[in-house]
């Protein structure tokens, strides 16, 4: 009886295997998303900051006669976590190769895109926050506009480049670029759309709750 080994030997001339191809994209955005976090939560630290010592002189935060309403962020938030379970469809549709659910669950991410930067722009006209705070001459009133205004302005800008690279991987699978077994665009993009949403969380908590 001749003994059959179940490892065959692999032969000289067998093929070598196809190096793997390095996520370079995911990688590339999680630095960019990286160093895009910590800026905004640098303008964080500042608006934290200035706003203790305003408060530790007893004055109010606050321009006089501005409110900041709590139903337009709770929506903006719930926009947002409705987005992140939207890229969770996206992202399993495609690894199932289910493109049409793909392209759907990507043009609704593009819809709650659009609408939180809609909220947005109904609350600001609904605070009405002065561009400058007439009358107050301290450095720490005067930084309070600007600093307003620079981080939700960073963060619709932060909005409007994850939906441009959410939409700009959603064609390239249209054009049969990504498919299940290659995802890393759609990963890519992912991955800025959640920071940019923990960065609204940030900002959510921050400016709008403790205000």
């Amino acid at each position: 009886m001749t003994d059959v080994s179940l490892y065959q030997p692999i032969h000289d001339s067998a093929p070598a295997a196809p190096a793997q191809r390095p996520r370079l994209l995911v990688t590339g955005t999680a630095f960019a998303s990286a160093a895009v976090f910590m800026g905004f939560i640098g303008m964080i630290g500042l608006y934290i900051g200035y706003r203790q010592d305003v408060i530790a002189t007893g004055e109010t935060w606050l321009p006089s006669g501005v409110v900041i309403p709590l139903t337009q962020p709770n929506m903006m938030l719930a926009t947002w976590s409705l987005s992140g379970v939207t890229l969770i469809w996206a992202l399993l549709s495609m690894k199932n190769d289910d493109r049409p659910n793909t392209f759907i669950a990507i043009g609704f991410m593009m819809i709650l895109g659009f609408a939180y930067i809609a909220q947005t722009a109904y609350l600001l006209s609904l605070m009405d926050m002065p561009l400058f705070v007439s009358g107050e001459d301290t450095i720490d009133s005067l930084n309070r506009p600007p600093l307003f205004y620079g981080i939700i302005g960073t963060h619709i800008v932060m909005t409007l480049s994850a939906m441009g690279y959410m939409a700009t991987m959603g064609l390239r699978a249209i054009g049969g670029q990504y498919s299940a077994k290659d995802l890393e665009g759609l990963y890519g993009a992912a991955f800025f759309w959640f920071t940019t949403y923990a960065a609204y969380l940030v900002m959510w908590y921050v400016i709008y709750i403790t205000k």
